[in-house]
């Protein structure tokens, strides 16, 4: 046990460090009144880091608060190295407020303002544009009768000079006028800071304020060491460890009802999820609709004849847009053939998986560029010519028209392409050239992909999040997802950019997903942009300063009430009529809206929010609107959108965090310590990780162990799913993720299996316990998890134990007055070593009465069912 004794000394050494102040003896007296503090960004970093501090007694020798610690970091642009904060000027306003300007990059015209009263806390960013075409470059402040002037300097474009604006309150300013050196006072200093010239500002403060930073930055240390813990140190903090033993009490008196819809998915177009994933379409690119501005023009073959070759010396194949479709479909592709018995051939994603005997139901538009009838072969083929299916059409018409048509393969395979081979020569127009097997899931016509989506809907999940986060609210306000382009005829459909950097054809679209929640029994929770773009757009000034123009809100907010009539509208209804004329009469009971996903909550965020937010409650009090609070669990975004829902009694917010294995076994007790008189709780996207974002079965117990909390916790938290869902192997933008497929096989993975095992054992009334090891030691303790749950519908007792340690729990239970009505219960196993990434869950029956005991493997997660009266 030395070893585990030793790190509870250092961290309790960590701790007494954070309530020490920073000169040892307690004497008031040794305590300066005030000292000098350093504001600055180091310039040796280029603006990629934040906010940093230093203190001096004499302005001589200055000592950094903490090692290159952040207290204000820049949240403008696109993640990584975009968000820079340069030259960053720090000023006291006459009520004591602190307030920081800084420049954003070397090519924007704006500056970004933030203001805070301790410099720990921060409020709203806002990025003020000033001016177009030019650059913002070392802004000041000066402040005149609570008249603020901001000055800065600008070069671009040929030109140099000094501009500025002035305001009262860093929300309205006046129009940008030249200034003359002379009006201009640069207060920033030059000192060096462990061996490095920086430049920044000087500023007398209190004792007090610099030793509350320091403690803050002790903490946020300490927190971090807690974060960084991973099996990895096991061998170490737990060397002297022995099996332990456990005795468990259930407290039937004490119940309380929680939520019932505590696991659900999250679907989003991320890792090629829809087009070459969930949505079953065989056919890459079917439309011609791919464009090079899909991937910000980085990849020169992605455009509209991506995934088509010609084959044939003599034949031409040419994109044309001259006479669409539709509108919403202006590219076409037109096959000239010369050479009879070569044509045009499409790739799929990454090959066609076909099935020996499986039936595919081909289909295209067409029409005869000449008045002559053309006969098409419809051919799917192997990589050497083998041929695994084969029919044909007779294209007979000048204007556009459907044919379709079945083909039947003869053989299994996964890399297969789809040939379409005119039998005269001549010109014919194509397009909507799609592929899809008959066996999708629940037999949908334009279906999910029937195993893809099985193991979705295996989960059981109560609710699906869709269409996606940052894919919700896009690249920019030309890339935020309306879901009005995403129904009715395909050809009518409108694709776009993906903002992972690839195509969204929109077949699978709003009301397929509406289907795939019915079709699983799940409840829809379809995810709608606040009238604003991604906070880490890269497109329209970085996406920040902007949302849809005032002027353009009605019309966003019609859209958004005209969803919630498409899924619950009355046939007699304009959309609840589209809704019936696409196959569907009956409402589709939608209960949630989200607005909003991890967005920057600033004044044009809240404004819009705002306006959605009360449309909504005021025509449909019966829908629950969902806010959001941002990327993170705690920090400006985080607090501004709590704020804002307890001003506008928001009823449920989307709280997101990804943190490390370390993070979830220190933060059990996260939302014990909520306010229930609040808003609820959806924890929209979360996941463990450890370096290197492996799925295995260390994330997957950190995940099953924090889920213990959240059933404790059920009655604030209404609703979790873990995120991404979905992977497609060779096309991923994010790890770790919970399924994995190619074209013919699906790979859950042991993060999965946890989602399972809780969403197919839910309950809706928890029962407390108390749990006492025969190690008191804190790191022990937090490694062991429990959770009682009862299902109201079948009356079973749902035991969840989780067991982070590397040795074996050996647990005594008292199940006394639960009214256990059978002699055996039902166990689900799932262990296996910390790396391991193929563990599966085992099932077996053990003998239980009121009281048994049970073991809880090393590294484990064991769920028990009991039948009770």
């Amino acid at each position: 046990m030395k070893n585990i004794i030793k790190c509870n000394c250092i961290a309790l050494a960590l701790s007494l460090l954070m309530l020490m102040p920073i000169f040892a003896n307690n004497n008031k007296a040794v305590h300066p009144g005030s000292v000098y503090l350093f504001a600055y960004t180091p310039e040796n970093l280029s603006g990629r880091t934040g906010l940093q501090f230093a203190w001096s007694v004499d302005k001589e020798n200055w000592h950094s608060v903490g090692q290159n610690h952040n207290f204000l970091l820049s949240d403008y642009g696109r993640w990584g190295s975009q968000k820079k904060m340069k030259s960053p000027y720090l000023f006291q306003d006459a009520g004591g407020v602190y307030h920081c300007v800084w420049s954003l990059n070397d090519k924007d015209g704006s500056f970004a303002h933030a203001a805070s009263k301790d410099l720990i806390t921060w409020g709203r960013q806002s990025y003020q544009e000033v001016m177009q075409d030019k650059n913002c470059l070392k802004p000041i402040v000066s402040q005149n009768n609570g008249i603020f002037t901001i000055s800065w300097k600008s070069s671009a474009n040929g030109t140099n000079g000094l501009f500025a604006v002035t305001t009262s309150n860093f929300i309205n300013y006046s129009e940008t006028k030249t200034i003359q050196d002379s009006k201009r006072s640069d207060l920033r200093e030059s000192i060096t800071i462990s061996g490095i010239l920086q430049n920044g500002t000087v500023h007398k403060v209190s004792w007090d304020l610099v030793n509350n930073l320091i403690k803050n930055e002790q903490l946020t240390t300490y927190n971090n060491q807690l974060k960084e813990e991973s099996s990895k140190t096991d061998a170490i903090r737990f060397a002297s460890l022995k099996p332990l033993n456990a005795t468990m009490t259930v407290e039937a008196t004490r119940s309380k009802k929680i939520s019932n819809m505590l696991t659900g998915v999250f679907f989003e177009d991320i890792n090629y999820a829809a087009d070459g994933g969930l949505y079953a379409e065989l056919i890459q690119n079917r439309d011609f609709e791919y464009a090079s501005s899909d991937k910000e023009g980085r990849d020169k073959t992605w455009n509209s004849s991506k995934s088509w070759t010609i084959e044939g010396n003599q034949n031409a194949f040419t994109i044309d847009s001259l006479a669409p479709i539709h509108e919403n479909n202006k590219h076409y592709a037109v096959l000239k053939t010369t050479e009879v018995g070569k044509g045009l051939s499409n790739e799929g994603f990454d090959g066609i998986a076909l099935k020996a005997g499986d039936k595919y139901d081909f289909s295209l538009f067409c029409r005869n560029l000449a008045a002559a009838k053309t006969k098409i072969i419809v051919r799917l083929t192997g990589k050497n010519g083998e041929k695994y299916a084969e029919t044909s059409i007779n294209s007979n018409s000048v204007n556009w028209k459907k044919y379709n048509a079945v083909l039947v393969s003869n053989k299994t395979a996964t890399d297969a392409k789809l040939e379409i081979l005119p039998q005269n020569q001549g010109s014919i127009a194509l397009d909507m050239i799609s592929l899809f097997p008959q066996k999708t899931f629940k037999g949908r016509k334009n279906g999910l992909r029937a195993d893809l989506a099985q193991t979705i809907a295996d989960i059981q999940p109560k609710f699906m999040r869709f269409p996606g986060g940052c894919v919700a609210h896009g690249d920019g306000i030309d890339n935020i997802y309306h879901w009005k382009n995403t129904i009715g005829p395909l050809e009518s459909r409108k694709g776009q950019r993906n903002l992972w950097g690839y195509h969204q054809s929109m077949g699978l679209g709003y009301f397929e997903y509406f289907q795939f929640c019915e079709d699983m029994g799940a409840a829809p929770l379809p995810v709608v942009a606040a009238g604003v773009p991604c906070q880490n757009s890269g497109t329209g000034g970085a996406g920040q300063q902007g949302g849809i123009p005032m002027d353009e809100m009605d019309e966003y907010v019609q859209d958004v009430l005209d969803l919630i009539e498409y899924a619950n509208g009355d046939v007699n209804t304009k959309w609840g009529r589209k809704r019936a004329e696409a196959g569907h009469p009956k409402p589709f009971n939608l209960k949630y809206v989200g607005i909003g996903n991890e967005d920057l909550i600033t004044d044009i965020f809240e404004e819009r929010f705002t306006m959605i937010f009360n449309a909504v409650k005021a025509k449909h009090p019966e829908i629950t609107v969902i806010g959001t609070v941002g990327p993170f669990y705690e920090g400006t975004d985080y607090n501004e959108g709590w704020a804002l829902a307890d001003k506008l009694n928001i009823s449920m917010v989307d709280e997101h965090y990804y943190e490390s294995v370390g993070w979830f076994i220190n933060n059990q007790d996260f939302y014990d310590k909520y306010d229930r008189s609040k808003a609820k709780v959806y924890l929209g996207e979360y996941a463990a990780f450890l370096p290197g974002r492996p799925n295995n079965i260390e994330t997957a117990l950190a995940e099953a162990l924090y889920l213990t909390s959240i059933e404790r916790n059920g009655d604030v938290v209404s609703m979790a799913s873990i995120a991404p869902m979905l992977a497609k192997e060779g096309h991923t933008q994010w790890n770790p993720d919970i399924i994995y497929f190619n074209n013919s096989e699906v790979k859950p993975t042991v993060g999965y299996q946890v989602q399972k095992m809780y969403g197919n054992n839910a309950g809706d009334v928890y029962l407390p316990n108390s749990i006492t090891l025969s190690d008191g030691n804190e790191a022990v303790q937090k490694r062991i998890g429990v959770s009682v749950v009862r299902d109201s519908k079948s009356n079973d007792l749902i035991l969840k134990l989780v067991n982070m340690l590397p040795v074996a729990v050996n647990t005594q239970l008292d199940l006394k007055n639960l009214g256990i009505a059978a002699s055996q219960a039902t166990r689900i196993l799932l262990t296996g070593t910390p790396d391991s990434k193929a563990a599966l869950p085992k099932t077996d029956a053990i003998a239980i009465d009121e009281n048994f005991s049970t073991e809880m493997p090393a590294y484990s997660f064991t769920l028990i069912r009991i039948k009770t009266k």
